[in-house]
């Protein structure tokens, strides 16, 4: 197995680093309810995606 003959220095370790961070989730406006979503998804809050109902919501019964 292959070793390094030198060290390599702090610099050359974070400049390998630099391209493996995170990045933030788009969001994108939902066309009926006007909530953030995640783009390519059935909306969470009115379950529409592209005008389109898939999603029934379903009510909170309250125990008594």
């Amino acid at each position: 197995m292959a070793h390094p003959k030198r060290k390599h220095s702090k610099t050359r370790r974070d400049k390998k680093r630099a391209h493996t961070k995170l990045s933030a989730p788009a969001i994108s406006v939902c066309p009926s309810c006007h909530q953030p979503k995640l783009p390519h998804r059935v909306c969470p809050h009115c379950g529409m995606y592209k005008t389109i109902k898939y999603v029934q919501k379903k009510e909170k019964v309250k125990k008594s």
